[in-house]
């Protein structure tokens, strides 16, 4: 688990700026910290499966090679390792899905905006990343069922004691959205209670709650549980209330993706999925890439 926040601290880092040596010390013992509080006070692990589905497991010949197509730019899910090679969430379901099934795989990074044209050319056989599923997406391929949703969340700051985020308490308080966002559409359908308070990007909203701005802000649950994990927050903040999970607003989430033709390969995709969930394998590599849960 360290060396994988190690992983994660290094590749923010270089999408930000330089540090120096005390920036990244400081950082890294934010998450380390994060890390070793979650696995004292429990860290909430999705379950995307229902138990009492008995998928079949499809026969797919043991002499084909899987060929994964990754992103390397989206911690924790995609990223590159210490030794350059991809990791994140991802990208080891997808190994360990192989794993599970007994079949070879390959890994190999293209960019974003790439991963579904090389999908669709035959260039790989699955894409492991984060692409949100729509019904644009399922009508030109097929979509195992999600392994990760990307949850809205409330933060607060810890020491203003803000009551739990319910209709009756957000009356007349100060909510910070990320403006033209989701999170904005569904705080002015269902927080009308509250005063909304938009704002450019999410960093900008973050510094509103850390400087007591805001009451609340509602965003992002992923973002938000990387920053108040990291030096940025000092610990200000934490989450209140649970994820909201509306697909309307904030998608289906993402699964592995495969061609249409391709079916079997998908619905065996789907088997392992849900053995690595029976099997705890999930929990085990979310919580190495998730020290602080979204959910």
């Amino acid at each position: 688990m360290v060396r994988d926040i190690v992983t994660l601290v290094a590749r923010f880092l270089s999408k930000i700026k330089p540090p120096g040596l005390l920036g990244l010390l400081g950082l890294l013992g934010a998450l380390l910290f994060a890390s070793s509080h979650a696995q004292a006070q429990g860290v909430t692990i999705p379950n995307f499966w229902d138990p009492k589905a008995q998928l079949d497991r499809p026969e797919i010949p043991a002499t084909r090679t899987i060929r994964f197509l990754v992103d390397d730019d989206f911690p924790p899910l995609h990223f590159p390792g210490l030794d350059g090679n991809p990791t994140g969430l991802s990208v080891e379901l997808a190994r360990a899905a192989c794993e599970r099934l007994s079949l070879t795989c390959t890994v190999q990074v293209r960019r974003f905006d790439m991963l579904l044209d090389a999908l669709n050319d035959r260039q790989g056989d699955v894409v492991a990343a984060a692409i949100s599923v729509t019904a644009d997406l399922r009508r030109r391929f097929a979509v195992t069922a999600p392994y990760f949703k990307f949850p809205a969340r409330f933060a607060v700051r810890k020491d203003r004691n803000q009551p739990a985020p319910e209709a009756r308490a957000l009356q007349g308080k100060a909510i910070g959205v990320v403006g033209g966002t989701a999170h904005e559409a569904f705080a002015k359908a269902f927080m009308a209670g509250g005063t909304l308070k938009p704002y450019p990007e999410l960093a900008a909203a973050q510094a509103a709650l850390k400087s007591g701005e805001i009451d609340y802000l509602f965003a992002d649950g992923l973002g938000l549980a990387l920053w108040i994990g990291g030096e940025d927050a000092g610990g200000c903040c934490d989450f209140s209330g649970g994820p909201y999970l509306e697909s309307r607003f904030f998608g289906e989430g993402i699964g592995f993706i495969t061609r249409t033709e391709d079916e079997p390969l998908r619905r065996a995709l789907d088997f392992a999925l849900q053995q690595l969930w029976k099997e705890g394998k999930y929990a085990e590599l979310y919580l190495r890439f998730f020290p602080i849960s979204p959910f």
